[in-house]
């Protein structure tokens, strides 16, 4: 597993019965075929051992259980993710030109009451484009997702990129880097800047006082049914002056204040409802684009949904040390395998158990994604 050499093993030299890369084999293969713990790791070992041994020597036969958590929880965050980030990008040769969605997750079992410990809560960049999650990093809080953002777009190329973000990375530092790492931004603005808002929202009627016109001012509409309603979605795309906005508002990149509004008609009852959001952007006029890109970005929710009902994420109870987050990060490879497979047309969900049952299929995931020598 040539991504994964650069992490470092946690025990000491006459304490290494079995070699770190086979414990790690072991475990990302057995997750990505069912597996939801340690002791579903040992006997995925035990029952596929041959098939294992296709790869690596699996010289001192399979660990225990209680071996297998013991190295995984005591591995180094920070290489965990860097091999991650490394491997992902193995798979894609260039991330830009499309919207990366950042948001935060936080795995709810995985605290302790014990020790206090925090659950685990990971901030991850996803490709709109490629259906994968190009990075990650885990925070102690959700609240110290204003420190990890920086952190992670740093070891991202998002040069070309749209960088998606709700109210909580709305933040002026967060803006300029993204400028600096030359990409654009659409930040969620909520009361967390109530000034700034204020100040747009005053911009906004001097700009239909005096006339709104195309030079300035875009708008672009949607209609969509389904599920027993309709709903119609308007974006409203307004450049600003930012000589009109006090300094502490300047921010880096700011070219655009945007508004969406979704209204949704319910055909059985018909109550009507409707809903508008705003954004900051650093985007030219182009409501279309500013629409499809707000839109994309609740894709990352879809990857949220899919770590909770496909792999029960929300329901596990591994707590100890780094090992919430090492399973975090082998069912987002075991995703990442899952969506690159063209070789079965069926769900996620679906492969999953293919992948459990069918060791020729579990081959071609592996193969597809990971050296192993």
């Amino acid at each position: 597993m040539n991504n994964f050499d650069s992490i470092s093993d946690p025990r000491i030299e006459r304490c290494k019965k079995h070699n770190l890369l086979d414990i790690l084999l072991l475990a990302v293969t057995a997750v990505m075929s069912g597996s939801e713990g340690w002791e579903d790791i040992e006997n995925f070992g035990y029952i596929k051992l041959d098939w294992l041994r296709q790869y690596r020597d699996f010289e001192a036969g399979i660990p225990r259980h209680d071996t297998i958590a013991r190295v995984i929880s005591r591995l180094k965050a920070s290489e965990i993710e860097q091999a991650f980030q490394t491997w992902i990008s193995s798979l894609i040769e260039k991330t830009g030109c499309h919207v990366i969605a950042v948001d935060g997750k936080t795995a709810r079992r995985s605290f302790t009451t014990k020790d206090r410990k925090n659950a685990l809560h990971t901030v991850s960049a996803w490709s709109c484009q490629h259906q994968l999650v190009l990075g990650q990093t885990a925070v102690d809080a959700k609240t110290n997702e204003i420190t990890a953002i920086p952190e992670l777009l740093s070891l991202l190329d998002i040069e070309n990129s749209i960088i998606t973000l709700d109210a909580m990375g709305c933040q002026k530092e967060i803006a300029k880097q993204i400028i600096q790492q030359k990409a654009d931004y659409i930040l969620a603005l909520k009361g967390n800047h109530s000034g700034m808002q204020a100040e747009l929202e005053a911009w906004w009627h001097k700009c239909q006082r005096e006339g709104l016109t195309p030079e300035k001012y875009a708008k672009h509409t949607t209609i969509s049914s389904g599920h027993g309603r309709i709903e119609t979605r308007t974006c409203e795309q307004l450049l600003i002056d930012k000589k009109w906005l006090g300094k502490d508002y300047r921010w880096s990149g700011l070219n655009s204040f945007i508004k969406i509004t979704a209204e949704v008609y319910e055909k059985s009852t018909g109550k009507e409802t409707s809903e508008t959001r705003c954004y900051i952007s650093s985007l030219p006029l182009n409501a279309e684009q500013g629409l499809n890109a707000v839109r994309d970005h609740w894709q990352v929710e879809s990857m949220h949904w899919v770590l909770d009902m496909t792999f029960r994420e929300d329901e596990s109870r591994i707590r100890k040390g780094q090992g919430p987050l090492v399973f975090n990060v082998m069912r987002k490879m075991a995703m990442a395998l899952f969506k690159q497979d063209t070789s079965k047309s069926a769900s996620m969900a679906a492969k999953k158990k293919m992948a459990g049952l069918d060791d020729k299929y579990r081959s071609t995931l592996l193969e597809s994604g990971i050296k192993m020598r």
